[in-house]
């Protein structure tokens, strides 16, 4: 193995990045499998003159990403080799929820099996985002990234200095940013993206109609949620009431015993909400489609099958995208459909 590596002097990649893709082009080209022993840390660096502490770190990475392992008193051995394919991709999205997974497996049905993708949760969370590219950094071929944070008080954040910086550390070829495009990129880079000011405007502008024959319009926006929203829902919501002359008020939650009226019409986002707005449109004997107007913030089959009126992007879309702009290794910034979808509670 050591006979087919080079580390290249003159290369700006670090020297680490360097081993982790040699030890992993060494797999893909069939050199090594599983169970192979490799060279210890010691072994490696005095064979191409490096650091421990270079091989160390790039030692670390790879059983990170468990492609190798270490068993004590017998050195550093391949522990799988199924990543090693045509495509290795690292896919960072802010929460698991059903229609982020909608998104994830529309991606994995697209882009094929001759790749391999690895999926990390990082919850809103700045520092458990930096710290999962920093760790994967120069490791894959590409880096599938929905930047969506949480600020100190609770209030959605889609990029800062710090998140900027570390996401401009990935050559632009093997980046791809979905969902949000407020992370201030070029346009060297792939992006799928949703409009959430003009996509809820233009969404309710389709359901004008229906809306109108309602008494009052409300929107429930979570001030402090564990995940946050984009406040540029608000703005469009408050374009669409304003332009359209109608009567509306925005509240954080559903509350308990929320004083109902008929002619009320409801847009939720968070699931917990809506699911208390129809229990307690069904305690007070309301009829929803009728008395009391309900509609959803983003598709998922459970609403379908209730019969909830959406407001929603396309999910299926928006990872069939990705997944082609992919292979196509196409670049430039793409906005996913959106759409008012009507059913029964509307």
């Amino acid at each position: 193995m050591l006979a087919s590596i080079s580390i290249d002097e003159s290369s700006r990649k670090p020297k680490y990045k360097q081993v982790v893709d040699a030890i992993i082009q060494n797999i893909s080209t069939g050199n090594l499998k599983v169970d192979d022993k490799i060279p210890s840390i010691n072994q490696f660096s005095e064979e191409f003159y490096l650091s421990r502490d270079t091989v160390e770190k790039a030692y670390s990475i790879l059983k990170e990403r468990k492609i190798i392992t270490s068993i004590r008193g017998k050195g550093y051995y391949i522990t799988r080799t199924q990543l090693i394919s045509k495509i290795n991709i690292l896919m960072l999205i802010n929460k698991l929820s059903s229609y982020k997974m909608r998104i994830y497996n529309s991606f994995i049905d697209s882009i094929g099996g001759n790749s391999h993708t690895d999926l990390h949760i990082y919850h809103c969370d700045e520092t458990l985002f930096l710290n999962l590219l920093e760790k994967n950094l120069g490791a894959y071929d590409y880096y599938v990234i929905m930047p969506h944070f949480k600020s100190k008080d609770l209030q959605h954040l889609s990029s800062n200095d710090a998140i900027a910086n570390a996401i401009d550390k990935i050559p632009k070829e093997k980046l791809v940013i979905m969902d949000n495009n407020k992370v201030g990129l070029d346009d060297s880079i792939a992006e799928i993206y949703q409009d959430f000011e003009n996509d809820i405007y233009e969404a309710l502008k389709v359901g004008l109609d229906k809306i109108k024959t309602y008494k009052k319009l409300f929107l429930i926006y979570p001030e402090k949620s564990v995940y946050p929203y984009p406040r540029r829902i608000l703005h469009g919501f408050r374009k669409f009431c304003v332009e359209f002359g109608i009567d509306f008020d925005i509240i954080d939650e559903i509350y308990e015993d929320i004083i109902l009226k008929e002619g009320d019409l409801f847009i939720t986002i968070e699931e917990s909400d809506l699911v208390n707005l129809i229990k307690q449109i069904r305690e007070k004997d309301l009829v929803l489609g009728e008395n009391i107007g309900v509609i959803s913030y983003n598709d998922t089959p459970l609403k379908e099958l209730l019969g909830i009126t959406v407001i929603s992007t396309d999910f299926k879309k928006m990872g069939e995208t990705a997944a082609q702009m992919i292979i196509n290794k196409e670049k430039g910034k793409i906005k996913n459909p959106f759409n008012f979808i009507e059913r029964k509670s509307l």
